[in-house]
């Protein structure tokens, strides 16, 4: 017992302390345990194994695709408009959202489907994330007691009734007890939030940007002034050439920037896939596709004649005239003087051929160069906007001895959403969440999560699989996985036993009252080092035991320990959601006890009168 009860302590002391990254010190804990032979290592892996933990594996490429897509962001946009720019009513609405999610979808699920849009949110307003993730934790903890299925401690305190012959809870029995906690929770969240989480200087990470983006790269160099869309019929005389045999260059001094094929779904129109094809020389032209080529209006129109191609209006809504950057992008890159490729023209250089990549404008001397560059000479200092795909673009960072390129493309092309499978990614939302709220639909939440997981990669809603694995926080699944057998631990050595003697002993014999505020805060307490779930199972018989020694009804302490359990916010690893958002937010351990303590003890004060008045003693 000792040597558990140490190891706890020292690990907590690390946690408060924060000079070592949790995960280290909750992997350093488990394996303390298996050393001293408390755990084997069975025991001490369970955690890794969890449905909790692969749930949340899963949530997080969810929440990844969400971003990814853009559908985070036209979910708060629209949500912005009733907002406006008030810190305040973003604050409620969030916590409004919240808590209408959270009490039909697991906590951990709604926090990690949030934790972008609310990002997203907050960018847009200027507004500090770490403002709204912490209280956006708490708040799907607090809607979690609105229904039997909102987190597993309700679970679990009705099958402990269900088991001791007494009748089950029905799925709406919690609603009152969450509707009072979601109300007192996001009073009491609205000045704690804004005295202790508004840091200045924390947005400068996640939204400062050395670089100019590239919508203001095409808008600079003019590009868009003199884009030009056509459209390749199936009588064009384009049809099964390749673009080297046209030469437009040389013959028209036009430049094709882009080659764009779109393909839909006859049978479901929200499959759409934009097909973004850099202008090689060896690229064969296809009917339906769209040709972005940059160059005077006039010789466009004698060069579509000729082939006869389709100029397509600046109304057309089947495609956009602005450039998009699915799988292509621009960037600069800035000639150095020792550079072999001073003195060279484009043409001699060889871009295309060499390094794959299309120069499509000059800046010289704060002076822009866009008409005739085949043939223009590269002076030392000048800039070259490039087009290319996003690998070859990067590519172009290894000639460190002739050129620089201003910015990092790879970065730049994981912030570019592919926004035409936002559909896509909201249906996929929808299924899953539709089946974690309707029983009759016989699939496990954990394999919901899973499926919706494997379909977010398997429809494109990611470029590849590598940027799905880069949305998991593995700090987050570490920590948890790790900490969840530190229960078992406590369980075997009879700490767990001992506190629960002791209150039985100290409190069984007082008013009903005392002994559901002891119930309720030794839940409270023991959740702050192990994890809810465990917490809520330990603590249920005990709270039965007692509640039918005393001769009261058991409904009132089992709701105090699900309630203990669920409402721990003054640890970051108590429960799932408060793990979620400790990276996102930037917080420290201090963090969650200067705003979630005082709301941790301020709920359960009120919880423990509240409690007899809806279910009686």
């Amino acid at each position: 017992m000792i040597e558990t009860i140490v190891v706890l302590f020292i690990s907590v002391a690390f946690f408060i302390s924060g000079k070592l990254r949790s995960d280290i010190v909750a992997l350093c804990a488990l394996v303390t345990l298996m050393l001293l032979g408390i755990l084997t290592p069975e025991e001490a892996l369970s955690g890794f194994s969890s449905n909790v933990i692969i749930m949340m594996v899963g949530l997080f490429v969810v929440g990844g695709a969400i971003f990814q897509t853009g559908l985070a962001k036209m979910i708060s946009s629209r949500l912005m408009k009733l907002a406006g720019t008030s810190e305040t009513r973003l604050f409620v609405l969030v916590m409004l959202v919240t808590s209408l999610m959270g009490a039909f979808v697991s906590n951990t699920g709604t926090v990690a489907i949030m934790i972008p849009i609310v990002v997203s949110m907050a960018m847009s307003v200027k507004m500090n994330p770490g403002r709204l993730l912490m209280p956006l934790a708490f708040a799907s903890s607090m809607s979690g007691m609105m229904t039997l299925i909102g987190t597993p401690p309700n679970l679990v305190i009705n099958e402990e009734l269900l088991s001791n012959g007494y009748e089950g809870l029905g799925f709406f029995t919690f609603l009152p007890v969450g509707l009072i906690c979601a109300a007192v929770g996001t009073l009491l969240l609205l000045p704690l939030s804004k005295k202790f989480l508004s840091k200045p200087g924390a947005l400068s990470g996640a939204s400062a940007s050395s670089g100019k983006s590239l919508k203001s790269l095409v808008k600079e160099y003019g590009i868009s002034s003199n884009l030009h869309r056509l459209q390749v019929n199936a009588g064009s005389l384009v049809v099964g050439k390749m673009i080297g045999e046209l030469d437009i260059r040389k013959n028209y001094s036009l430049n094709i920037i882009e080659v764009r094929h779109i393909e839909r779904n006859q049978r479901n129109p929200l499959s759409k896939s934009v097909v973004q094809q850099a202008a090689d020389s060896d690229t064969v032209l296809r009917a339906d596709d769209i040709l972005y080529i940059s160059g005077s209006e006039a010789i466009v129109k004698v060069f579509a004649e000729k082939y006869k191609l389709e100029i397509l209006p600046d109304n057309d809504n089947s495609t956009s005239k602005a450039l998009d950057f699915y799988d292509i992008g621009v960037a600069e890159i800035v000639v150095m003087s020792s550079s072999s490729v001073v003195n060279k023209t484009i043409r001699e250089v060889e871009f295309r051929s060499k390094y794959n990549v299309s120069v499509l404008g000059i800046c010289r001397k704060n002076k822009y160069i866009l008409q005739g560059i085949v043939d223009e000479t590269i002076h030392t200092g000048d800039v070259l906007l490039v087009q290319g795909t996003w690998n070859n673009i990067a590519n172009l960072e290894k000639e460190t001895s002739e050129w620089i390129v201003v910015g990092r493309p790879l970065e730049e092309a994981a912030k570019v959403t592919l926004d035409y499978k936002a559909p896509v990614a909201a249906v996929i939302m929808l299924g899953m969440v539709a089946v974690m709220v309707f029983d009759f639909i016989p699939v496990a939440p954990v394999t919901a999560v899973l499926i919706a997981a494997l379909l977010m990669v398997l429809t494109g809603c990611f470029r590849n699989v590598e940027a799905a694995y880069k949305t998991i926080n593995w700090e987050s699944i570490v920590l948890i996985a790790a900490m969840m057998p530190m229960s078992v631990a406590l369980q075997k050595t009879g700490v767990s036993a001992w506190i629960s003697n002791a209150l039985v002993s100290s409190l069984g014999g007082y008013s009903p009252l005392l002994l559901l505020a002891g119930v309720y805060f030794t839940t409270s307490f023991m959740t702050m080092f192990i994890s809810n779930t465990a917490t809520a199972v330990l603590m249920a018989p005990i709270a039965m035991t007692s509640a039918v020694q005393i001769g009261v009804s058991p409904v009132p302490m089992l709701f105090a320990v699900t309630l203990g359990a669920s409402l721990c916010f003054a640890s970051p690893f108590s429960t799932p959601p408060n793990a979620l958002v400790m990276p996102a937010g930037q917080y420290k351990f201090s963090d969650y006890v200067k705003v979630g303590l005082p709301l941790q003890i301020i709920l359960g004060i009120v919880m423990i009168l509240v409690l007899p008045l809806l279910f009686p003693f």
